[in-house]
């Protein structure tokens, strides 16, 4: 388990807020690809879910039972959506806790993507995520990503 685990809620925060967001300098490519896919991913997945929170809105009109829990799940995906950023910015200050948070993503993306496929008669289109969260994940695992993370362990 990880030794450098957050104490309190200012130690998820990123360290100089979310302005240090594209400052990328000297980490191994693999992280930089890693760190990019989890970015851009939190941020579409954002993006998703204030479609679907106007989305539910609108079901309010139709169908008031089903929007509350439409509601609640997009609630839910945006909450995820964010932390996947938060994660993705504290992986790269080197916390071992925020790749194995996103690792944990990377599983539960399987898992949604079989629960998908089987419910949709195997035609599920959470594959695609999955896979490219797979990738992300064994980029920040491999052994230069964790070469780069020890070595900038309180650091940064």
């Amino acid at each position: 388990m990880p030794t450098d685990g957050p104490k309190n809620f200012n130690d998820v925060l990123p360290r100089g807020g979310f302005s240090g967001m594209f400052k990328v300098a000297g980490m191994p490519t693999e992280l930089k690809v890693s760190y990019w896919i989890w970015l851009i991913g939190g941020l579409l997945a954002l993006l998703g879910g204030l479609l679907g929170l106007f989305g539910s809105i609108v079901l309010f009109t139709l169908a008031p039972g089903i929007a509350v829990v439409v509601l609640l799940l997009v609630l839910i995906a945006l909450v995820v959506a964010a932390a996947q950023i938060v994660f993705a910015m504290k992986m790269k200050e080197g916390k071992e806790w925020a790749r194995l948070a996103l690792t944990v993503v990377a599983g539960i993306s399987l898992i949604l993507s079989i629960v998908g496929g089987a419910m949709a008669n195997g035609q599920s289109n959470n594959w695609f995520s999955f896979v490219i969260s797979l990738i992300a994940t064994v980029l920040m695992w491999l052994p230069n990503s964790q070469a780069w993370s020890k070595s900038v362990k309180g650091a940064v």
